[in-house]
């Protein structure tokens, strides 16, 4: 019988069904151990980070952002704004090219934005504020108005969820809720269709016809070089593994190192431990609204007067202050919207009883609650545990289903009961910079049915996110942001469990390596 010990003993490569390559080949080839499994490949079908990695490198956007988070032409060569700013141009700039060898075009682009704004929060403002889209040649598309939309420039350009790719427009003409596998983009990497194994690796090969801007890479904007001929993903579930295998330097990056890895880490010679994405990211709750138990505002208020923030924080960062944020705001802390409402529940020393009395109040009536939960992602998976502990504590029937996050990611899609394979709980994180504003924060939106996962439904809120859309001012901006905070403080859509921060560990001998909000594999040079 093989023991445990002696599996994290064997070197890390002989656990990866790789190719075998050669020496050159090696060294033209840049290995990421990613934060968890690829198993879903439409980034406008789902917003789980992995994904949305990933078609950053295979796709390009209109535009990017800078390290200020201003947007900046990335395939656009410009755009002009009618004086009413109601019509928008933009062109194209030379030598865009698909991986299948057809140009881009403006039809493309449309196509594009059409879908990724019927399933991202923001690009479903943008929908509702547009009378026409106009290809007016095969490189200058025009918007057109019903309203005026500040966040033009920004929606193009979003980071970190439901990014707006641009595809080819027979791919992306595809129903918007049903997934497309076939990838083909236009950034700097193609993807290997041959060597994608879900939920083991995934192979992306040098675009030799990417032409990238000539500004110097940040954040998502700029020249996006590829140095190397080839950039490869290996999930590595188990951390020791993953730690002997950059050690060893038979894998090059990994993305997100456990918090308990990095003393280790930092005493190796030749590895560079990261601070990872800056902003953070904010850990959640997330119920589903439609269904019963958590159909129930007031349960959904009891849950949240029990949380002990710290306690889920602690446990994801190996209990070290340093690494996270306690936030009872319900967006991040530290944007100019993040300060918490006044009439919220949080509590640093949570009134268990008082939690347990919201739960007679609300009627509750035994109702089994299925929290799904991943077991392979583990700065997920004792959000989970400990929800389910605490559930348990306040008098609600729960039932813990802990499989690979793959299998979370395709059932909490599913809005049948929780006896019927749905779900009533299901723990995620939000990268921080993607739900600064009361518009782009997909657990603050009120949807319903055509929002994000859990389908929380708010007239007054989507009124109010219109008006803050529309505000002159920022102060009237940040009134209007308290006052959907004060909604959703009794409504409670999601329980934000805090902000926290993901180290990044690689090989020393990496330079050039963009500091932002995914793995990014332009840029990097072996030293």
């Amino acid at each position: 019988m093989t023991t445990r010990r002696n599996v994290l003993g064997m070197s890390a490569a002989a656990l990866m069904p790789a190719p075998a390559l050669s020496q050159t080949e090696r060294a033209r080839t840049l290995k990421l151990v990613p934060q968890a499994a690829l198993t879903v490949l439409d980034p406008i079908f789902t917003t789980a980070a992995g994904t949305q990695n990933h078609g950053y490198a295979v796709f390009d956007t209109l535009y990017g952002l800078n390290a200020n988070f201003e947007p900046l032409p990335q395939m656009a060569a410009g755009h002009t704004v009618s004086q009413d700013g109601l019509t928008w141009e933009i062109t194209l700039r030379d030598g865009l090219k698909f991986h299948d060898g057809t140009p881009v075009r403006a039809v493309d682009c449309i196509a594009s934005l059409k879908r990724w704004g019927a399933r991202d929060a923001l690009g479903q403002l943008l929908m509702a504020a547009v009378n026409e889209w106009q290809a007016k040649s095969d490189k200058v598309m025009a918007i057109r108005l019903k309203q005026r939309f500040p966040l033009m420039l920004y929606a193009l350009g979003k980071p970190a969820t439901n990014v707006p790719f641009i595809m080819p427009e027979r791919i992306a003409s595809t129903d918007p809720n049903r997934q497309v596998t076939e990838m083909v983009g236009s950034g700097p990497y193609r993807f290997v269709t041959n060597e994608f194994m879900a939920g083991q690796r995934a192979a992306y090969a040098k675009f030799a016809d990417y032409v990238p801007r000539q500004e110097a890479p940040e954040r998502t904007s700029g020249g996006k070089v590829a140095h190397f001929d080839r950039f490869e993903w290996q999930a590595i579930p188990d951390s020791a593994t993953a730690l002997a295998a950059l050690q060893n330097g038979e894998v090059d990056w990994w993305e997100q190192a456990l918090a308990d890895t990095v003393p280790t880490l930092r005493r190796t010679r030749g590895i560079t431990v990261g601070q990872g994405d800056p902003n953070g990211y904010v850990g959640l709750i997330r119920f589903n609204a439609l269904h019963p138990p958590f159909n129930n505002p007031k349960l959904r208020l009891a849950v949240l007067t029990a949380v002990r923030q710290a306690d889920y924080m602690s446990a994801i960062t190996n209990s070290d202050p340093s690494s996270y944020t306690i936030c009872h705001s319900f967006l991040p802390c530290g944007t100019p919207y993040g300060t918490p409402p006044a009439n919220n529940r949080f509590s640093d020393n949570p009134n268990i009883e008082a939690a347990k009395q919201l739960v007679r109040e609300s009627g509750y009536a035994g109702e089994k609650a299925v929290i799904i939960n991943p077991a392979d992602f583990p700065t997920i998976r004792p959000m989970g545990q400990i929800t389910a502990a605490l559930l348990t504590q306040i008098g609600i029937n729960v039932e813990l289903v802990e499989t690979d996050w793959g299998t979370v990611l395709q059932r909490r899609s599913s809005r049948e009961p929780a006896d019927r394979g749905g779900w009533s709980i299901f723990h995620t994180w939000w990268q921080a910079i993607g739900i600064t504003t009361p518009a782009t924060s997909g657990y603050v939106r009120g949807q319903g049915t055509s929002g994000w996962f859990g389908w929380y439904g708010s007239e007054p809120v989507e009124a109010l996110t219109q008006r803050w859309l529309a505000a002159e001012t920022e102060a009237e901006r940040v009134r209007l942001a308290d006052e959907i905070q004060r909604i959703t403080a009794v409504d409670v859509p999601a329980v934000p469990l805090g902000v926290f921060r993901i180290p990044t560990a690689y090989r020393s001998n990496l330079t050039g390596l963009v500091e932002g909000c995914a793995p990014f594999p332009w840029g990097i040079r072996r030293g």
